[in-house]
C-alpha cells in the first residue's frame, strides 16, 4: 500500500512539474522569458523580454492530455502531447532574424496495436526538411504463419513544410505530419511485401 501511495505522489509531482512555467532566456538577450500552457484557452503562451513580455499564443490545441506540457530543450523548448500508445514532440526555437518563435522539429512515436503492428518512431527537421522513420509491421504469414514483427528499412527522405511560427501552430500541424508519415509507412510496407512475394 505504501508503494502505491509513493508512486501516486511521484506521478502527481511529475504532472504538476509539467504544468509549471518554463523560465529561461529564449530570445538570447540575457533576460529570463517564460513559456507555459494556458489551460483555459488550451494554447501555448510565450512571453519574451525583447517584446515587452506581451503574450505570443499558439492556435488552440483541442486535444490536450494529462501527459502534455512544456519542457526545456537546448536553445528553446518542446511542447509534448502523449497518449497511452502514441505521442508527439514539437521543438521550438527563437529565430533572431524574424524575431519569432519558430517550430524547427517534430517527432512522433506509436506502439501500434496489440501485436505492435505500425509501431515505431519518426522525426522531421523543419530547417533541413530531413525526415527519418523507423517503423515495424506485423507479418501474419511469417514464422510458419504464427506471425512476427518485421522492422522496415529506415525511411530517409525530404519532407518540406512552410515556415511555422508559434502563432500558426496547432494540433493540425502535428496531425498533418502524422498523415504524411503514415503514407510513407504504407508505401514502404507495400514495397517490402511485394519483394517478399517475389522471393
Amino acid at each position: 500500500m505504501k508503494n502505491i501511495l509513493s508512486i501516486l505522489i511521484i506521478i502527481l509531482a511529475l504532472q504538476s512539474s509539467f504544468a509549471q512555467k518554463l523560465i529561461k532566456d529564449i530570445d538570447f538577450d540575457g533576460k529570463k522569458d517564460s513559456v507555459y500552457m494556458d489551460d483555459k484557452e488550451s494554447r501555448i503562451v510565450c512571453r519574451l523580454s525583447t517584446q515587452n513580455f506581451k503574450k505570443i499564443k499558439s492556435q488552440p490545441i483541442e486535444i490536450l492530455n494529462e501527459m502534455s506540457g512544456i519542457i526545456d530543450a537546448k536553445n528553446g523548448f518542446v511542447f509534448f502531447n502523449d497518449w497511452m500508445r502514441a505521442g508527439y514532440k514539437n521543438h521550438f526555437r527563437y529565430n533572431k532574424k524574424t524575431k519569432k518563435i519558430q517550430l524547427i522539429g517534430m517527432s512522433r512515436y506509436e506502439f501500434g496495436n496489440a501485436v505492435n503492428d505500425g509501431s515505431g518512431e519518426s522525426s522531421v527537421n523543419l530547417l533541413t526538411s530531413d525526415y527519418i522513420g523507423n517503423w515495424n509491421y506485423f507479418d501474419d504469414l511469417a514464422n510458419n504463419e504464427e506471425g512476427e514483427l518485421v522492422k522496415l528499412p529506415t525511411i530517409k527522405t525530404k519532407m518540406k513544410f512552410q515556415e511555422i511560427n508559434l502563432e500558426d501552430f496547432s494540433e493540425d500541424t502535428y496531425f498533418g505530419f502524422s498523415e504524411r508519415c503514415s503514407k510513407l509507412y504504407y508505401q514502404q510496407k507495400e514495397k517490402i511485401q511485394k519483394m517478399k512475394l517475389k522471393q
